[in-house]
């Protein structure tokens, strides 16, 4: 074994980097003393202090010959560059490592997720700004910790052997690409997984052929897929591009059929475009804002006559239409961080300190104290899945229901000690909150209907039954008659004074998906569902929300959008991928038999139809007149909710049951306001 050092300067080519420019170095567990000096085996030693700095991922080989593939310090540019992204595995921060001479190897080491490991080297992981904020965390003492060293040498012989090492898989050949059968195998089982008979139909290979030619590359990894893949498609605008909310059900279906590196990947690539400085017209957001996208572009090299490096290019609402920040990208983040735990049974990736930091990040923003008098989280119009003007700003229901499973799956994944049980103890107070506060207030039904229809207004009391003021006239005439005796739903937005009686098929699934609503009201939304089958479902699943705005109406509220017009798009319009959603409800409830209705509804028009985004019409007839076609979440959507539908016991993975704890939580102090009862226990 000879030693060399791992800092050199580097003249080769292709290089994979991200761009940062950090607050501080604390939004990955540590910091950094400003007298930090980097020794090296350069004649200068560059005392700068590394927090504007920029991540590069390099396939390159050196000057030395004998160190193969080589972790490279650019100190000229302050950066932080390493060879493989193999985030929080390093045990080192040194400049020396040890290779055999003449070996192909690749030292794997990186610097940025130093702390991802620091549990092993310090006793105390501190909140750094004040007790309500989770905004950054610091080791104390900065790096003077344990010494940091290697902890191996991955060569290529290894890797080839650690690979047949891994538990063969039956699988499916499609098209040169292998689909794995085996994906029903329980997770705590060792033994080879029993071979699952089911004929894979050309639907879906034609499928799992299109979803993995979308795929996207970031130093030679899979970070993602881009959002629609036409290839006629001239200007594909931002449909190029990685969506978070998007990848959500590629990842489960990719998590599924046993292939975890891409999800992986993506979560960790997405966590470190958290902590980017964001700004709009001089003004920034706050820390924990997740981007709404990403794409990898490729750039000169800088001081390189023909070189070229790949960087992530992230947007976080300053591109969209409308520059709304993507409030539902950090909801979905957490969402899936858990169904990649709870599916690949890896939960040492939630455990780690930049992860935990990360969740933190994102609950901060989600529970910052304001002027809000109600638990709902306070968005503007076209901040998740309906980035349009359509009049859902103030309390939408979609993102009540995110946030509400968001917080619930982050507090099953945050680590609880002294440094995060007061973050806990406000998210079980919020969640307990939030729960009555929809139950209570967005459910309809016909009783409720009813009662609103005869309600009084202008009560000024703290037993008013009307709290919102809502006047009766507000009910529209279609619903009168539209709702069924037996089933309702909760409508999709609440406001002093206005109630929103649409019906919102995401805010609605996520509900019953996250036990959102209670045992009673999660059955009541299915039937409405099968009961209003030919309005929601129609000739394609499933409408994203009924019924359309139109006339006069349409004209005031969307501001005579021509891509919302009535029975199109976001208004009205058929969206096929919310049907994995729509089958994550039926498998909870019990009801397996209305998703795969849909499912094979869908499966009959989607290949001939060139897996269009969304359909058009009042019962999804016809290709949306703006609709991209092989639409990714369309694709990824339909293989899912037939894995699901194959494996119940892996859809049981992802959603969650009621927790009863919750309901004894009550906050309001009933015995110094003076109130006689409480609302919550009365219901």
């Amino acid at each position: 074994m000879n030693t060399s050092s791992c800092i050199s300067i580097s003249t080769t080519k292709p290089c994979c980097r991200i761009i940062n420019s950090y607050r501080s170095l604390s939004h990955f567990g540590f910091s950094l003393p400003n007298n930090l000096i980097i020794h090296t085996n350069l004649s200068k030693s560059h005392p700068k202090s590394v927090y504007n700095h920029e991540f590069h991922c390099c396939n390159n080989r050196s000057r030395s010959q004998d160190m193969g593939r080589t972790c490279i310090v650019n100190l000229d540019r302050r950066g932080f560059n390493v060879c493989d992204w193999n985030w929080g595995h390093a045990r080192g921060f040194s400049s020396n490592f040890h290779v055999d001479k003449g070996s192909n190897s690749r030292g794997v080491l990186v610097i940025p997720q130093v702390a991802s490991d620091i549990r092993n080297h310090s006793t105390s992981v501190e909140g750094h700004v004040n007790e309500k904020g989770f905004e950054s965390i610091y080791i104390q003492g900065g790096l003077n910790v344990k010494p940091l060293v290697i902890e191996k040498i991955e060569t290529e012989s290894n890797v080839a052997k650690e690979g047949k090492e891994e538990k063969s898989y039956n699988r499916v050949e499609v098209n040169g690409s292998t689909v794995n059968t085996n994906f029903f195998k329980d997770l705590n089982e060792s033994t080879t997984p029993k071979i699952v008979e089911r004929e894979v139909s050309e639907v879906e290979k034609e499928a799992w052929q299109l979803l993995r030619g979308t795929i996207v590359n970031y130093c030679g990894n899979p970070v993602g897929t881009v959002a629609a893949n036409d290839p006629a498609d001239r200007q594909p605008l931002n449909y190029d591009q990685v969506f978070i909310r998007d990848f959500v059900p590629s990842a489960l279906a990719f998590l599924l059929n046993g292939e975890t590196e891409i999800v992986k990947n993506f979560l960790l690539h997405t966590l470190q475009l958290q902590s980017w400085e964001k700004t709009v017209d001089c003004y920034s957001p706050g820390q924990g804002l997740m981007p709404a996208s990403f794409k990898v572009k490729t750039v000169p090299l800088d001081g390189s006559d023909g070189g070229f490096e790949e960087v992530l290019d992230p947007d976080f609402g300053e591109s969209a239409i409308g520059r709304v920040a993507p409030v539902d990208s950090g909801l979905w983040w957490i969402i899936l961080l858990r169904a990649y735990g709870k599916i690949t049974g890896d939960h040492a990736l939630q455990e780690r300190v930049d992860v935990q930091t990360g969740i933190r990040l994102g609950l901060n923003l989600c529970l910052s104290d304001g002027f809000d008098m109600f638990p709902t989280l306070l968005v503007t119009d076209g901040s998740c899945m309906i980035d349009r003007r359509m009049g859902i700003h103030g309390h939408p229901l979609e993102i009540q229901a995110l946030f509400y499973s968001a917080l619930r799956c982050a507090r099953e994944m945050l680590i609880v000690n002294d440094e995060t049980k007061n973050l806990v103890a406000t998210i079980n107070n919020r969640l307990s909150a939030l729960s009555f506060h929809i139950r209570e207030y967005y459910w309809v039904d016909m009783k409720k209907i009813n009662e609103i229809y005869r309600y009084n207004t202008e009560e000024y009391s703290t037993n008013a039954v009307n709290k919102f003021n809502i006047y009766p006239d507000q009910i529209p005439s279609w619903l009168v008659d539209w709702i069924p005796e037996e089933g309702g739903y909760l409508i999709g937005n609440l406001q002093p004074a206005h109630m929103d009686f649409r019906f919102f098929t995401l805010g609605n699934l996520w509900a019953v998906i996250s036990s959102l609503g209670t045992s009673k009201q999660n059955k009541g939304i299915l039937n409405l569902i099968e009961a209003k089958w030919d309005d929601l479902i129609g000739h394609m699943p499933l409408k994203i929300c009924y019924p359309a705005l139109e006339y006069e109406e349409w004209r005031i509220i969307t501001g005579s959008d021509p891509k919302n017009t009535p029975w199109s798009y976001h208004n009205g319009g058929s969206w096929p991928t919310l049907l994995w959603q729509f089958t994550l409800a039926c498998i909870k409830m019990g009801k397996p038999e209305l998703a795969q209705k849909a499912v094979a509804l869908a499966e009959k028009r989607l290949s001939m139809d060139q897996w269009p985004e969304y359909y058009d019409t009042r019962s999804g007839r016809f290709v949306g007149k703006q609709s991209r076609l092989f639409q990714t979440w369309t694709i990824s959507g339909f293989l899912a909710s037939k894995m699901l539908l194959e494996n119940p016991d892996k859809a049981s993975l992802l959603f969650l049951e009621e927790d009863y704890e919750l309901l004894e939580i009550c906050v309001c102090a009933l015995s110094k306001t003076g109130r006689k009862k409480c609302s919550r226990f009365a219901s």
